[in-house]
């Protein structure tokens, strides 16, 4: 995968290196990012305070921190139903399409488990980050945060 990502970025002349890291303990200097971009990808963390922690140490200030994220609907009787659909629907096509229901079981066990747009927000919040915003997206089953180190 990191392959494919750096092919990708230099045909589009983008000069990055990646990384691939564990989240909670980032072999990173203090102070040298501008960014932190994460997406769907802090809930499968054991510790999600301690990967904001890590974003919040290695971000210069003034930098942003973004996380897309699967997320909790607003609305109840939406939820039902996604909920419903998730958990009845999604594993069943991962057995018919993949031969593989547990991955698809994990994945809306995941989503469903994983902290509220408010919530989550006071976390990026205690974390140290500061002007932290949500926006929902698809009726709120996922939100894109932002934070900013001041």
């Amino acid at each position: 995968m990191m392959a494919r990502l750096g092919y990708t970025a230099e045909s589009c002349g983008v000069d990055i290196n990646w990384k691939c890291a564990d989240a909670e303990r980032l072999d990173l200097p203090d102070d040298s990012y501008t960014a932190y971009t994460i997406a769907f990808g802090i809930r499968n963390c054991t510790h999600i305070e301690k990967v904001l922690e890590e974003a919040y140490r290695v971000l210069t200030p003034g930098g942003r921190f973004m996380c897309l994220e699967f997320s909790q609907l607003p609305n109840d009787t939406l939820q039902w139903v996604y909920d419903q659909y998730s958990f009845q629907v999604i594993p069943v096509l991962g057995q018919l399409f993949v031969g593989q229901w547990k991955p698809y079981q994990y994945l809306v066990e995941s989503i469903r488990q994983f902290p509220n747009q408010e919530k989550f927000k006071s976390m990026i919040e205690d974390a140290g980050f500061r002007q932290v915003t949500y926006e929902n997206l698809t009726f709120g089953t996922c939100a894109i945060h932002s934070g900013f180190k001041i």
